[in-house]
């Protein structure tokens, strides 16, 4: 008999993943709308990949958490 399936992250903790990468992307974004104007700079390039990743997994993270199965 195959064991059933057990996630790697506890489910009990979801909803503290989600707030702390959903509060990590608005900590970001308002980051980023106060960096001064200049040409494209990787600063400006990591602040954003690193908001839109954070985003992407805290919103999947609060779904789940919510019971919402994605």
């Amino acid at each position: 008999m195959s064991q059933p399936f057990r996630p790697s992250i506890p489910t009990a903790s979801l909803p503290y993943i989600a707030f702390v990468l959903i509060s990590l992307t608005f900590a970001l974004t308002f980051y980023y709308t106060t960096l001064p104007k200049q040409r494209y700079t990787a600063a400006e390039f990591l602040t954003t990949v690193v908001a839109s990743l954070s985003a992407g997994f805290g919103t999947v993270a609060l779904f789940n958490a919510v019971g919402v199965q994605c």
